[in-house]
Parts: structure tokens; sequence; C-alpha cells
């Protein structure tokens, strides 16, 4: 790619949360004939190898305040200052056309540097509240983009709705047509978000144990569960003779969404937004820690159109998940109703409005 085109930089923190919507950016603004260079940690460069191969990945040492000793903590404001020196030297050499943060702690670096060149800049916010550090430069930036509309703002900020963009595997999914559950094989996804969830992995495989066997006969699992979990959730699996596979990681999500019956996950704003463009029915269970109940909010719109049902994960137990499985599993008609619904609140365009929105900055902010 020429060298003359234009610049963007991407940064974005070490969760699927955050890189899946940079990735869907990264590979709309390639097509649009610009560069791209992505800076994120150690955890965010494990979710690179879907990126474009043409994408310059940086990356620079995570800092968090959430994790580790008191010494490691005491040493997390030099390390930041020593990102944004980084990046501050990097931007005035290279001059970016934009800069675009997702949010997590290493787009700090990028988006301070922009602040301080006065780069044009934007942040998009997946979750229906703004997380940490989006909050942090939500006034020092040019446009704040949300993928969960309405968005918690802080006063006097305005926020332009895009949508979460998804990723070229899930859009050229959007709509697939939905098998629903009958008596012959059925797909489940079990979804944690990037990280996995614990108390999935508790509770699922005793709830399909429970299911009736007329339904529980017909069902292949996957299951993504952390590394630690994996072999006492296959075990479960198996001890109860279901068809499982259980994996850390499944790179083809898209594909097992789109095959799957029924999905049951974490109200990520990723995982949301994947259902409901491809269009699924699924049950959602909040992560009880998240940052002022966002997942709760990121999946009021889903749940309110009728696409999913929610368990607050306090009142998640075998009894409560088995019965609302079974009342997907066993109505054809319910099933395929929660699919459609699901599909109206998909916003397959959201790429496209986020692209358009960092042209139009870099125009302005470039002229």
């Amino acid at each position: 790619m020429s060298l003359d085109a234009p610049l963007l930089v991407i940064a974005a923190g070490g969760t699927g949360g955050h890189m899946f919507p940079a990735q869907a950016l990264t590979e709309a603004m390639l097509r649009r004939g610009w560069r791209v260079r992505l800076s994120t940690d150690a955890r965010g460069a494990r979710y690179t190898g879907g990126f474009p191969h043409s994408v310059e990945i940086e990356q620079v040492s995570s800092a968090t305040f959430a994790r580790g000793g008191v010494l490691l903590r005491a040493l997390v404001p030099l390390r930041v200052v020593g990102g944004v020196l980084a990046a501050t030297w990097r931007m005035w050499r290279d001059r970016p056309d934009a800069v675009v943060g997702f949010g997590g702690y290493p787009s700090i670096p990028a988006l301070a540097a922009a602040v301080i060149l006065r780069r044009p800049r934007m942040v998009h916010e997946q979750n229906g509240v703004l997380g940490r550090v989006n909050r942090l430069f939500a006034r020092r930036v040019n446009a704040v983009a949300c993928g969960t509309w309405p968005t918690e703002l802080p006063a006097r900020v305005e926020g332009t709705p895009t949508g979460n963009p998804v990723r070229a595997a899930v859009s050229e999914r959007a709509g697939a047509p939905y098998i629903p559950p009958g008596d012959y094989p059925m797909s489940l996804l079990v979804m944690g978000g990037s990280q996995g969830a614990r108390v999935l992995s508790d509770v699922v495989p005793g709830a399909i144990a429970a299911l009736p066997d007329q339904v529980r006969r017909n069902l292949r699992v996957s299951h993504q569960a952390r590394p630690e979990d994996l072999d006492r959730v296959a075990e479960a699996y198996s001890a109860a003779g279901i068809d499982a596979e259980v994996q850390p990681f499944f790179r083809d999500v898209p594909r097992r969404m789109s095959e799957a019956q029924l999905v049951i996950s974490r109200a990520g704003a990723s995982s949301i937004a994947d259902i409901s463009v491809i269009g699924r029915p699924a049950i959602l269970v909040p992560f009880a820690a998240a940052t002022a109940d966002h997942q709760s909010a990121n999946a009021r719109g889903l749940v309110d159109a009728g696409g999913a049902i929610l368990i607050p994960e306090a009142r998640l137990d075998v009894p409560t998940l088995g019965a609302q499985m079974e009342m997907v599993l066993t109505s054809a008609e319910g099933a395929e109703q929660m699919a459609r619904a699901a599909l109206t609140c998909g916003k397959p365009h959201a790429t496209e409005a986020l692209v358009d929105l960092v042209e139009t900055l870099a125009r302005k902010g470039n002229r």
C-alpha cells in the first residue's frame, strides 16, 4: 500500500470486546484505501490473528490498576507516562490523519498523544456505559461514537449513535436462515465473552444434563471455557453423555453462531452485536461485576424486543437455566419468533457508519 495513503491509528485494549470492533473498522478502512496501525497490549495481540496482514501491529506495555501487587500498581503511572512519550514521538513523526480509541488501558498512550499533538481523534464506546478510559477522554476528543444507544455520557458530551461494528465473518452471515429446533441434531453455542465465564461453566453442563432426553440426545454443544476449567467442563459433558466441544476460544464463532438453534452468552457488546446481526435466540447472563452493570444495559434492547431471555447472574442455577432452555428448544415457533426479533435489533451497517464518521473527522481536522 502506498505511503501516501492516509494513516489511521487504532488503539484498543486487550479483550475481544475492544478488539473485535477494532478489527471490523480496520477491515473497512483498508478497503477504503487507508493504511492502518493497531496499538494494543500483549493480551490484545492474542486477537490479532484475524486482522489483515497489511496492518502494522504496535504492542504497548499494559498498565492497569486492576491487576498486580502493590509494587506493580505503584509503577503504573510511570509506565503510562513512558507509553505516552513514546506514542507522542511516533505520532509527531508519522502525523496520522485520525486516531480512534476503542477503550481499555492500552489505548491511553495513542489517545493522549493525539490530544497533545491535536490530531483528529475520537473514541468508540461499545457498551451502554462509558468505560474508564473512554470516560477519561470523552471531553478531549472530537467525537464519541456509541455502539449501544442510548449511552450514559458525561455532562456536555454529545454522542453519535453508530452501532457496534461486526467483523466481516459476521457480516457475511447477516440474517442467515434459521433452522428452528426440532427432533433432529441441534447446535448450542455457549460463550462467556473473550475471557470465558466460570459461572456458565458451573451451571450450563448440569442444566443441559437435566433436559428431557428427547431434547438432550439431539444437542451438540460448543462451549467456551477458561483454560483452568476446560477439563472439568469436558468431563461433566462426557459423564452426561453429551456431545460437546470445549475450548478456551473459538476462532470460528460466526459459523458456530449461524448454525446454532440457541446461544447462551454473557451480554458483552460485541456478543450482542453478533447475535443481533446473525439473528439467533439467546439466553443472556450479564456479568454481575461489570462497571455500572453495563452488560445489563447492553442486553436491554435485545431482551425488550423479544430476541433474548435475561437471567441475572445471582439467579442463575440449574433449574432456572434448564427451564428457559427447554422452553426455547421445544418450541419451534417461539424460537423462530426470537430469531426474527433479534434481527430487528441488528445494526449490519454500523461499520459503514463508523467509517463515515472517521473520514469526516479526518477531513475536518486536516483542512
